[in-house]
């Protein structure tokens, strides 16, 4: 849960004990999704701020808090949350101050709680909170883009500067030559440990042999330490040139990383790995990021594949060589059946989004691509004739789950349009 503040506006005509009546079951809720009362002392702090619209009439109040909460430049004052509930006119209130911030440019919403079901106000408010939290967290991001991105991706080498005005992290670029100098650096014995962890919990060993594992957790090592003395939290790197310069992959290290949370994008693809941190931020999820490998438009399905995949988000895995190279350890995931959502982002300002909801219907062991593999049956939202007709780039983004309807509540009021 989201910690929060919270103030209360309310006209000068109502009386004190009327307002506490009138806002007693939405200021419950409030405080039970973690809110905090907050004075106007507080309004420069970094956490969410949820504005109360006790009664009608407190238009101008209600402007004069974002205002100062605006001043203060903090990452969670991005957007204004406003609560609104019933009685007093607060509903009339909120939408004609929100309509004002609007004209003046700014962003945000309402949560208006009707006080018929307790427990879905409390979710209500702890889901637009965690929403505002998101923003605050992808703004104070340092993205990493270790190497050039690959030659390949010429529509996924967005602006340094359009990341962060759009999107809110900071890129970071990192010489190719720092990573692997560190690699070539990496004793055995202090990766020993992942190398077997990685070896036990596999359910095969195909290709590799034991020591390119330990060559494969050198690269985890050497990049973790990379992403620690560059202060970074999220990472992509030019990871073919792991391949071509020192003979193994990066599979195992960016799986590894993105388990610990510490999103890592392959092949230096900036917008696939913002759309990577937007998932693991937003949603609390492990992503994916794969190829479209194969479509069906009359079937509806799109197959995905990739040679890195985290492991905590397979039912299991069995290690294999890089498909491309035929080098390295890469990863051979059995991805759950089930529901997923599918999404990329993209256009020249990254101000336009493909997203889906699906199902997992079948994994694949096509020994002509990437090693973890699925079919996806898009079912809702984008549809697959939309990645033939107006593709935004290569790789997609997974997350377990059906998450469309609150990714692009997020979209459309922290991205689009900007």
């Amino acid at each position: 849960m989201v910690g929060f503040g919270y103030v209360v506006v309310a006209s000068g005509l109502n009386e004190p004990t009327a307002v506490a009546r009138a806002v007693g079951a939405p200021l419950d809720a409030v405080v039970a999704a973690g809110g905090r009362a907050w004075t106007a002392a507080d309004l420069h702090r970094p956490e969410p701020l949820v504005i109360v619209v006790g009664t009608g009439g407190s238009e101008h109040e209600v402007l004069r808090t974002w205002s100062a909460r605006r001043a203060a430049g903090v990452g969670a004052g991005r957007a204004a949350l406003l609560v609104t509930h019933p009685a007093h006119n607060s509903l009339p209130a909120g939408l004609e101050a929100l309509a004002r911030m609007h004209q003046d440019g700014d962003r945000g919403r309402i949560v208006h709680l009707g006080g018929r079901d307790p427990a879905g106000d409390r979710e209500a408010v702890a889901t637009a909170v965690a929403d505002l939290q998101a923003w605050a967290d992808l703004s104070a991001v340092r993205l990493g883009v270790v190497g050039e991105p690959s030659d390949w991706l010429v529509a996924s080498t967005p602006d340094p500067a359009v990341v962060t005005a759009r999107w809110g992290p900071t890129v970071v670029p990192v010489p190719i030559d720092a990573l692997i100098a560190r690699v070539q650096d990496v004793g055995w014995r202090s990766v020993k440990s992942l190398a077997a962890d990685v070896l036990v919990g596999a359910a095969g060993l195909h290709e590799p042999e034991p020591p390119a594992i330990v060559d494969a957790a050198r690269v985890y090592r050497a990049l973790s330490d990379l992403a620690d003395a560059e202060s970074l939290d999220a990472v992509t790197v030019r990871c073919f040139d792991l391949i071509t310069r020192v003979h193994t992959s990066g599979c195992v290290a960016l799986a590894q990383l993105n388990d610990e949370r510490v999103v890592a994008g392959c092949e230096g693809d900036v917008v696939s790995t913002i759309g990577m941190i937007w998932v693991e931020r937003l949603l609390d999820e492990v992503p994916w990021m794969a190829n479209p490998a194969d479509l069906d438009p009359g079937a509806g399905t799109v197959t995905l594949a990739h040679c890195t995949i985290a492991r905590s988000i397979v039912e299991s895995y069995r290690l294999r060589t890089h498909f491309e190279s035929g080098e390295g350890v890469g990863i051979e995931g059995r991805y759950p059946l089930g529901p997923v959502t599918l999404l990329r982002i993209g256009g020249r300002d990254l101000d336009r989004l493909w997203l889906a909801e699906g199902e997992v219907v079948e994994r694949g062991h096509d020994g002509d691509r990437c090693r973890t593999q699925i079919d996806v049956r898009v079912d809702a939202g984008g549809t697959v004739d939309d990645l033939l007709t107006a593709p935004l780039g290569n790789h997609l983004v997974v997350a377990r789950g059906h998450h469309a309807r609150r990714l692009r509540s997020w979209w459309d009021l922290y991205v689009a349009g900007r």
